[in-house]
């Protein structure tokens, strides 16, 4: 019974210099209409499915590996399209609503052409490997000759 009333317990303060039962009233009317509106205005971008289901209109799917997500969260979020995660295995089902269709396949297409541009760049950091690789040889075979003079001269 404790457990069940402390979790339901909200903090309300008032500014007031008396406090009576109007004052009272009108504070927790005021938190309720508050409370009332958040509670109905449709959340915007990520969200649960439960919360995307309950805008009122069709949900469509797609699927997404796991190294994409973080990239098409930021595309979704610059278009502002609701959208729902779900995992399974090693991909994820991307949840929409069904009106905003047009609007993803924008966001798909500029999130496509981002991935290929990413591709196509050379990469610094496996062009600096493998000149240190190629200077570890350079190095190595240079101390094996090295090596190799210092034996004849003897």
């Amino acid at each position: 019974m404790q457990e069940e009333v402390t979790s339901k317990t909200i903090a309300l303060a008032i500014k007031t210099a008396k406090l009576d039962g109007k004052v009272l009233q009108a504070a927790l009317r005021q938190f309720m209409q508050l409370y009332r509106k958040k509670r109905d205005t449709p959340h915007r971008g990520k969200q649960t499915l439960k919360q995307l289901m309950r805008h009122g209109t069709g949900v469509s799917n797609i699927e997404i590996t796991d190294a994409n997500i973080k990239a098409f969260s930021q595309t979704a979020k610059k278009y502002g399209i609701d959208f729902a995660l779900k995992k399974t295995d090693d991909r994820y089902l991307v949840f929409f609503k069904g009106r905003d269709a047009d609007v993803l396949t924008a966001a798909f297409r500029e999130f496509s052409a981002k991935k290929l541009d990413m591709e196509r760049k050379p990469s610094v950091r496996r062009d600096i490997g493998e000149k240190k690789a190629e200077a570890a040889k350079r190095m190595a075979a240079r101390d094996t000759v090295k090596k190799m003079d210092r034996g004849i001269d003897r």
